[in-house]
């Protein structure tokens, strides 16, 4: 749950107004000393602060916000929904309003109110991620992540460069038989979160998921399985249509053959098995027929001679003992890579996206 902080700009124009817009300012510094003292969690110290600061300017919106997830803090959800209450019809009210109102009704165990707040706050903000994520938060605190996974890929398709819904989807579906859609939904998430907590626990996610999904049967030869469930309509294969092979039976055999050359799965050898994946993926021309954003972000880090670094940085958490034997050896490869990267974002947006139902 992320607090909201609106920067107030204030100019005093004549005499006429100075008190008005000193009352402003004061409530904007007795607003901003109370959300120190609530990250701090002296909670009822921030409500007094709070308090203070909307019977000075009482027209704001993020004063009573603030002041309700204080009372969510203290796991007062009754009350926090009572002050919410009053401002829901705000001028300027935001998602993060009918977020924590549903997150309130949730855990009074009221999953018909949460939702009736989450629909609520979809009708206002239709492209408002957050609340699709805790739609299905609901069920997957109630450990039902079939009835989860929908609403986390509505809320990716909603607001692609919301992070929160890859990460849930990518657990749910690294946890499946169809790793593939993890595999992907987990690399923009990574992307679109760097270097967090949650963003080491996808890395090592999609490192052991490449180990346990990639199998060397043989001295020369190997399996993949990272699909169970593809199916292609019959009726979809047709002179008066362009078949699309569907992403997942393109995905699987592209990297069975990657995999050749290589005898086991570590850090060093996923960096060889992605490199000639990508280099497959553009020669057999699956960038036309199947174009996905994650893989032409990575020929476009390919293409500037970052992606072993990129590579190693994406699955480090998993083997982190090559990794720290590979930035040992190439220091000047990873600063490189890491002037390059904070430059060049992966390219994320409405028009600009990958969804497992499109593929």
């Amino acid at each position: 749950m992320k607090k909201i902080i609106l920067l107030i700009y204030i100019s005093l124009f004549g005499t006429q107004n100075i008190f008005s817009q000193t009352d402003k300012e004061n409530a904007l510094n007795k607003a901003k000393e109370g959300i120190k003292l609530m990250d701090k969690g002296k909670l009822d110290e921030s409500i007094k602060y709070l308090e203070e600061a909307e019977k000075l300017d009482s027209e704001k919106f993020n004063y009573p916000y603030e002041k309700a997830y204080a009372y969510y803090l203290k796991k007062d959800y009754e009350k926090s929904l009572k002050i919410l209450e009053t401002v829901m019809e705000h001028k300027n009210v935001m998602p993060e309003l009918f977020q924590l109102m549903g997150n309130s009704y949730d855990i009074l165990e009221k999953p018909e109110k949460a939702f009736e707040m989450y629909d609520a706050g979809l009708k206002k903000f239709p492209n408002a991620g957050m609340l699709y994520l805790e739609k299905g938060n609901v069920y997957w605190n109630k450990k039902n992540y079939e009835k989860a996974l929908p609403f986390y890929e509505k809320g990716i398709e909603v607001n692609p460069m919301f992070a929160s819904n890859y990460f849930r989807a990518t657990k749910i579906y690294c946890n499946s038989s169809d790793e593939v859609w993890g595999m992907i939904y987990g690399e923009i998430f990574i992307n679109l979160e760097r270097n967090t907590q949650r963003t080491y626990e996808i890395s090592k996610l999609l490192f052991d998921t490449y180990k346990s999904e990639i199998k060397f049967t043989s001295e020369t030869t190997a399996e993949v399985s990272f699909s169970k469930n593809t199916i292609i309509n019959v009726n979809d294969i047709g002179k008066d249509k362009i078949f699309k092979m569907p992403f997942s039976m393109v995905y699987e055999p592209t990297l069975l053959l990657s995999v050749v050359d290589q005898k086991s799965i570590d850090l060093n050898s996923l960096n060889n098995i992605r490199q000639s994946f990508l280099k497959n993926y553009f020669t057999f021309g699956h960038n036309k027929t199947n174009p996905n954003v994650l893989i032409d972000y990575q020929n476009k880090i390919s293409e500037s001679g970052n992606f072993e670094a990129y590579n190693y940085w994406i699955l480090s958490n998993g083997d982190k003992e090559n990794f720290d034997k590979w930035m040992e050896l190439n220091k000047e490869k990873w600063d490189k890579f890491v002037e390059w990267f904070s430059k060049n974002k992966i390219n994320i947006d409405n028009s600009n996206k990958f969804l497992r139902s499109e593929n």
